[in-house]
């Protein structure tokens, strides 16, 4: 029997680790709780979603654990082109339900994510910035598709309210004998300025306001506060960039589903809210 229980603890050791070490996370819902209370106290109408959503993160997460831990035990690179590939799907899915207005919103935010990240990872292993293999490559690759995907859906939907607000400018130029380009060389502009201020921001005060994950991550995990933040320089800079061209590209992008080949504006994409 003895011999019976030391095998099983062998084998199913992962698993008694990961429960352990859920005992801070399962304390730290007191402060959902919390919240819980405040919503209800309110009358917010939200415990139900607060609930919900924090029991779909924990499983999520759970899940995503689980995963990562065989993907990076199998030491093959090819994983970290599905994983890629599938949160980019995910990320021009969310992106495209956010500018829901704009024809096929989702593939063009799709191709833009894609874009705008794949050169900047590329660029990173060309630098020899990170290596490549699943343990560096593939939260990098979650960094910067989430940021871009943010960009990107606000980028969209920005440019297609803002051409709906300004019809009769945008009609105007094109009778005038202006190019699409042209037309909503304006509209583009406030729209790349409005969804890249965040990202500008962020990089502004960096440090001063607070420590981004990645830094906090490495100094809760041990490491030297100067090594934090030579990371945390690159995941910004990379950031910054990806989110850049993700963004105008989408611009360029959503261009064929504003206009005609003749040049007119298509108006029922705007017609609706």
């Amino acid at each position: 029997m003895d011999l019976y229980w030391e095998d099983f603890f062998k084998d199913y050791e992962w698993l008694i680790v990961f429960l352990k070490g859920m005992v801070k996370p399962a304390a730290a819902l007191v402060v959902v709780l919390l919240a819980v209370v405040l919503s209800y106290s309110q009358n917010l109408s939200l415990e139900g979603e607060m609930i919900y959503s924090v029991f779909r993160s924990f499983l999520q997460l759970s899940v995503i654990g689980f995963v990562l831990q065989f993907i990076f035990n199998q030491e093959n690179s090819g994983w970290i082109v599905l994983a890629y590939l599938f949160m980019v799907s995910v990320a021009g899915y969310t992106a495209g339900q956010r500018a829901k207005h704009v024809p096929r919103g989702k593939y063009v935010a799709g191709l833009s994510i894609l874009a705008g990240t794949s050169i900047t990872m590329i660029l990173l292993v060309v630098l020899n910035v990170f290596p490549f293999t699943p343990r560096y490559m593939i939260p990098i690759a979650g960094m910067l598709v989430g940021n871009a995907m943010t960009v990107t859906g606000v980028t969209m939907k920005q440019l297609r309210d803002d051409i709906k607000m300004q019809l009769n400018l945008v009609e105007t130029a094109l009778a005038l004998g202006a190019t699409p380009r042209q037309a909503t060389l304006q509209q583009v502009k406030r729209a790349l300025v409005i969804s890249l201020s965040p990202v500008l921001d962020s990089c502004k005060t960096v440090g001063l306001i607070s420590l981004p994950g990645a830094m906090t991550g490495m100094i809760m995990g041990g490491a030297s506060p100067l090594e934090a933040i030579q990371l945390q320089i690159v995941v910004m800079n990379m950031m910054v960039g990806a989110a850049t061209v993700s963004s105008i590209t989408s611009t360029y992008l959503c261009w064929p589903s504003f206009f005609t080949k003749a040049y007119q504006l298509q108006t029922h994409v705007f017609s609706s809210n």
